[in-house]
C-alpha cells in the first residue's frame, strides 16, 4: 500500500511549516487581484497562512504578502483579507 505525501508550506505569519492541507492560501490571480483561496485549488501565485489571526497579523505587520507576491500590497487588500479571514474563522 502506498502512502499519499501531503506537501508542507511555510507560513508567512509565523514561518512554521505545516501541512498545507491545514492551512489557508492567499492567492494572487492571473488578473492581479489578491484574494483569499481555501479550497487551495484556485489558479495563480499562492502564499500560505496558518488558520489563525495572530499569523495573518505577523504576515500584515511583515508585509509577508509583498514579499511573496514581489509586488506592494495595498493597505485595502489587507484590511479585506483580515475581514475574510474573520469571517472564515466564524465558520
Amino acid at each position: 500500500m502506498s502512502v499519499k505525501k501531503i506537501p508542507l508550506r511555510q507560513c508567512i505569519g509565523c514561518g512554521e511549516m505545516k501541512d498545507k492541507r491545514e492551512m489557508l492560501r492567499v492567492l494572487r490571480t492571473t488578473e492581479g487581484e489578491i484574494v483569499l483561496d481555501a479550497t487551495g485549488k484556485k489558479n495563480g501565485r499562492g502564499a500560505y497562512l496558518c488558520r489563525s489571526m495572530d499569523c495573518f497579523r505577523k504576515a500584515k505587520k511583515s508585509r509577508g504578502l509583498d514579499r511573496s507576491f514581489k509586488m506592494a500590497v495595498p493597505a485595502e487588500v489587507y484590511d479585506r483579507l483580515e475581514k475574510e479571514m474573520e469571517e472564515f474563522g466564524r465558520q
